[in-house]
């Protein structure tokens, strides 16, 4: 009799919870920049709140919020983003050392946490208690989003294999901007009939359904794994992995981990800035008309993902092909660290190269053309890594570029890669 867990049904259920992980995680962790008007916003208006229109005398109307400098505003970003840099590679090693039941109960558990806290902070304006407790927050909500990505990963990577593989990694992509995407359109309307501090609490309530989805999720990949009669396997793996075996990660890997670090490079930064570079270089365009437009990359991410997935392999979905299932954990932690470290970089440059800590003031076209340089200079490194990627990548059998075709019953009855880092003569070995 065949198990559930070998049927096709029983793999899509266990990836349906999986892309509801970090759907309320990305709505929440975009709240700050759809709400940076009242994030920096007076701590009382004499009028009330009111919104950011121009009045009658050609000056902005007083907007209540949170009374956030630009520089408060901007370090709830950077202490998420660094955060992420360095909790990501122990949390990899982790998940690999304890599994995706101990991984993706105890993230989902930071991002509510970290949420919650972050609510909490905004009862705190006009106090010295505002900043820390939102701060604090952050890094929890951090800890958390980063390192639950990763498990997520893992997860796909467990029950999917050839073609629906990418499939996966693109409906799990998909279903996290879904998330950025109703943020950027509701969360400016919910504020303004509920206020600030229910809208935060309001994405807490989005990553208690991602806790929910944990538990659900944890519960499916155990049973089904233990109906595979893998969970012995894999316990057995992880007690393998050690620290030690980043070092023996192979080059098509790391040529991978430098394509990954080079594209959003030269993506995320310009998105980050794109808005401004609107208005200061086309005239007509409004701030939410800009900012409409800097954010289509979200949407074209959302609508293409899963359709592209279905055609290739594309980059971190090609990760669990070059590494083994049991050092999955860190090497997806690995990868997302130096993603994190070259965009915290990028951004740094870019805020150089603009050279104005002014929003208000238009910043000259030479400017932004030396900022279009550095970006065209991370696209010709991308392309770069990524020929040398396949070319590496034929000289060793072509894996990457191989296209599948085994049966949905192969597939499950074979959903891990249960090499060792090494094989008996010293040579890399992996299960493809």
């Amino acid at each position: 009799m065949v198990a559930a867990a070998e049927r096709v049904y029983y793999r899509f259920l266990v990836l349906f919870f999986n892309c509801l992980l970090t759907f309320g995680s990305y709505f929440c962790f975009d709240i700050p920049g759809v709400l940076q008007e009242q994030f920096q916003g007076n701590l009382t208006c004499p009028n009330g709140t009111q919104h950011n229109d121009t009045g009658h005398n050609g000056t902005l109307a007083c907007v209540e919020g949170l009374g956030m400098t630009p520089a408060q505003y901007n370090l709830l970003y950077a202490i998420y983003a660094w955060t992420n840099a360095l909790v990501v590679i122990l949390a990899g090693f982790l998940i690999d050392k304890l599994g995706n039941h101990f991984g993706v109960f105890l993230f989902s558990f930071l991002t509510v946490l970290g949420s919650s806290i972050f609510a909490l902070g905004s009862h705190f304006k006009g106090t010295p208690y505002l900043l820390p407790l939102m701060l604090t927050g952050r890094l929890l909500f951090g800890s958390g989003n980063g390192s639950l990505t990763i498990v997520q990963n893992r997860i796909t990577a467990f029950w999917f294999k050839g073609k629906e593989l990418a499939l996966a990694f693109g409906l799990t992509l998909s279903f996290s901007r879904l998330g950025s995407v109703l943020n950027f359109f509701f969360t400016q309307r919910f504020e303004t009939h509920f206020g600030i501090q229910w809208t935060l609490w309001g994405g807490t309530l989005l990553c208690m359904l991602g806790f929910i989805s944990a538990i659900t999720v944890s519960v499916l990949d155990k049973v089904g794994m233990k109906q595979l009669g893998l969970d012995g396997v894999i316990q057995q793996e992880s007690k393998k992995v050690r620290v030690q075996d980043v070092r023996r990660l192979p080059l098509c890997y790391w040529l991978l981990v430098l394509t990954i670090m080079f594209f959003y490079n030269g993506v995320f930064p310009f998105v980050a800035d794109a808005s401004k570079f609107i208005q200061d270089k086309y005239s007509g365009y409004s701030q939410q008309a800009a900012a409409y437009i800097a954010g289509a990359v979200y949407d074209s991410s959302l609508v293409l993902s899963a359709a592209v997935g279905i055609l290739i392999a594309s980059l971190w979905p090609s990760i669990p092909l070059v590494v083994p299932q049991a050092t999955l954990g860190t090497a997806m932690g690995l990868a997302t660290s130096v993603q994190m470290i070259g965009i915290g970089l990028s951004n740094l440059i870019v805020g150089h190269i603009l050279g104005t800590k002014s929003s208000e003031l238009k910043i000259p076209v030479w400017r932004w053309q030396q900022m279009m340089i550095f970006m065209l200079a991370n696209t010709i490194a991308c392309i770069t890594a990524s020929v040398s990627l396949n070319v590496v990548d034929k000289q060793q059998g072509g894996t990457l570029n191989r296209a599948t075709k085994r049966s949905s019953a192969e597939q499950v009855r074979q959903p891990v890669d249960t090499a060792p880092l090494l094989d008996e003569v010293g040579n890399e070995g992996f299960i493809n």
